[in-house]
């Protein structure tokens, strides 16, 4: 069984550099339009409303103890936690010889680089799984976390976050030849694979309490890092993944055995993770944003990485806009 899992491993992570041009599928539906259904709002709460507005206004002067700090480390670099498995967020192509990982997320970090450090490759980047995200913060492991990380009620408490940066929402996906049609009855009596620790398990944790999913549902299938659940599925172990559209737009592509299912079914804003109490950094960050949008940088890396996966033709996914910030 290792070899098995061994080899599925491999397929997931090469099979994208071998797909034909025009074989990637954007985030609705397989094979309808781009439009985003939006179902239900992603992590209510009595205490907490658009979480994704709550953070703060870019720097304007002031105190920088957390910036200055990062400068003067005698080993003058950023440390980010990202991903290094996530197809066109933040991964390693075993076809570039630089061996630097690469996507949209690894753009975003070399641009914040560039703004706080005067230089885009003074970064070290630290792999860190989703489950342990908000830990290696909370730890100071990491300056920031910058890996498809969704911003919601319970997080904030926890980690302060930039302005988004992205928006998607959380979608099925599932064998071409599954009968599963979505996020809805289809699920009834199927295994669905979620990440430790990700809004897809809260999603679809909620869902089974307030009969969005049928109660037959099996959502105990759970692994520390996203890609696992595309090694599940393709294994037979799992019915089905739920994760964030942008990501499983992105699996999609690595095999053309599975397919995006239904429509996005909740609201994901990515922001960029720190700790609490940075503020300086966190406005810093958000200034960056501001700029990284203004100039085009973050369009001409969203057609570089994510329009190959997200967009249909001539048809782009709602996604494509960069998310307007709204600061407390």
């Amino acid at each position: 069984m290792a070899t098995v899992c061994a080899l599925a491993v491999a397929f997931a992570l090469l099979l994208p550099l071998t797909q034909p041009p025009g074989h990637h599928r954007g985030t609705a539906t397989a094979g309808q339009g781009v439009a985003r259904v939006t179902q239900v709002t992603q992590a209510k709460a009595d205490d907490c409303e658009n979480p994704q507005d709550q953070s703060l206004s870019p720097s304007g002067g002031g105190d920088t103890p957390t910036v200055d700090a990062i400068k003067a480390r005698k080993d003058r670099r950023l440390i980010v936690g990202v991903d290094t498995n996530s197809y066109r967020w933040g991964y390693l192509d075993p076809n570039n010889p630089s061996g630097e990982l690469e996507g949209f997320d690894i753009d975003l970090v070399h641009r914040i680089a560039e703004d706080i450090l005067g230089d885009r490759d003074a970064v070290r980047f630290k792999a860190i799984p989703t489950s342990r995200r908000i830990e290696a913060i909370q730890k100071g492991e990491v300056d920031m976390v910058v890996r498809t990380m969704t911003i919601n009620c319970d997080r904030i408490k926890e980690v302060a976050f930039s302005a988004p940066y992205f928006v998607t929402g959380q979608q099925v996906l599932a064998p071409k030849t599954s009968t599963i049609t979505g996020y809805n009855k289809t699920l009834a009596d199927k295994k669905v694979c979620s990440a430790q620790g990700s809004t897809a398990y809260d999603n679809l944790e909620e869902g089974r309490k307030n009969g969005d999913l049928p109660g037959s549902t099996d959502i105990g299938t759970t692994v520390p890092n996203q890609l696992d659940c595309l090694v599940k599925l393709q294994l037979g172990d799992v019915d089905a993944v739920v994760t964030d559209g942008a990501l499983a737009a992105s699996q999609a592509a690595q095999d053309p055995a599975v397919e995006l299912k239904g429509g996005l079914f909740t609201d994901e804003y990515y922001g960029v993770a720190m700790k609490r109490g940075s503020d300086d950094l966190v406005r810093q960050v958000n200034r960056t944003l501001e700029n990284y949008i203004e100039d085009g940088g973050w369009r001409d890396s969203y057609e570089k990485w994510l329009h190959p996966t997200m967009d249909q033709g001539d048809k782009k996914s709602a996604s494509a806009t960069p998310p307007g910030a709204r600061y407390k």
